[in-house]
């Protein structure tokens, strides 16, 4: 009953957040191994490849952490409920 309330948010931020960041990594690496950056009218694509590639990663690593801390406020709003919600299933 509660396990959606408590889950869902955070669950919903890691999938859309990591996929923001995989496609942010994976343009950084397209410019860097591809020749779309002499398309889109960059000399020398390298330097912001790796830039973009690098904050792409950064958005990956900070994505677990900031979806444990979006899980742990969850769990502190519906904590008593989920325990009461226990007592009453385990004393049946």
């Amino acid at each position: 009953m509660f396990k959606p309330k408590v889950k869902r948010p955070a669950n919903v931020f890691a999938y859309v957040f990591g996929s923001i960041s995989a496609i942010v990594m994976g343009a950084g690496m397209s410019l860097v191994m591809t020749d779309i950056g002499v398309t889109l009218g960059i000399a020398n694509a390298m330097v912001p490849g790796i830039v973009i590639g690098i904050v792409g990663m950064l958005m990956a690593l900070v994505n677990y952490p900031i979806y444990k801390s979006i899980l742990g406020r969850r769990k502190k709003k519906y904590g008593v409920k989920i325990l009461e919600l226990s007592d009453k299933i385990m004393n049946k």
